[in-house]
């Protein structure tokens, strides 16, 4: 459900399986499901402190911090954005665009969905860059800006390509939602890091396609 993929003095960085919570939930006969944070407490006997969210059906990179400090440093450049974040993506629709800006004011829609408008008043902003796999199928690399709940899901449907297998967004029905978190780059002290991590589950992440399609995106 996870993997350590790297342990520093200030935090942990973690491959997060699809389909994880980041918190507790409760379930049937007053059961517990252990979210990711609980799992890696326990199984590193580490305070650890969420310094960002993925989405359950979201995969890939997240930054655990280690102490109160590195917490607080870490989340302030968060919300000051100057930590760089890649997300890839499949959909098997054709785009409006292939590549280019996706902005606009995030507002609530039923049961817990989200909708793109027009107004920027306080704009969810995202760039895209895109390739083709194979016939019907096609990757998105992902560079949001700010961090609004369910921001590429809900800018992938707004270009005409929700995200395959997420299906609260149209996408089509799949084993998993093809969402990963791929790289993330900041600065800690006088430290720079720069983390990439290959989706690693989900019959379409294992294309060999896509791979090559992956090696060819420009930087």
């Amino acid at each position: 459900m996870y993997r350590i993929l790297s342990q520093q003095k200030d935090f942990i960085v973690v491959n997060k399986g699809p389909g994880l919570g980041m918190h507790d939930e409760a379930g049937e006969a007053g059961l517990t499901h252990q979210g990711l944070v609980s799992r890696v407490r326990a199984d590193t006997g580490l305070e650890l402190y969420p310094v960002h969210r993925l989405d359950k059906m979201t995969s890939g990179l997240l930054l655990l911090a280690r102490t109160p400090e590195a917490n607080r440093a870490l989340s302030m450049a968060f919300a000051e954005r100057r930590v760089s974040k890649q997300y890839l993506a499949l959909s098997d629709r054709k785009p409006k665009k292939k590549q280019g800006w996706v902005k606009g004011d995030m507002q609530k829609g039923r049961g817990g969905s989200w909708m793109l408008a027009r107004s920027q008043d306080n704009p969810a902003i995202s760039w895209f860059d895109s390739a083709s796999v194979r016939e019907g199928l096609r990757l998105y690399r992902i560079k949001p800006q700010t961090g609004k709940t369910h921001q590429i899901r809900v800018a992938l449907k707004s270009i005409g390509a929700p995200i395959l297998g997420d299906e609260r967004y149209g996408g089509t029905a799949a084993d998993r939602g093809y969402l990963h978190a791929w790289r993330l780059s900041f600065s800690l002290g006088e430290e720079a890091y720069d983390f990439v991590c290959q989706p690693d589950e989900g019959q379409w992440f294992m294309l060999p396609e896509l791979h090559d399609t992956l090696a060819g995106l420009v930087p």
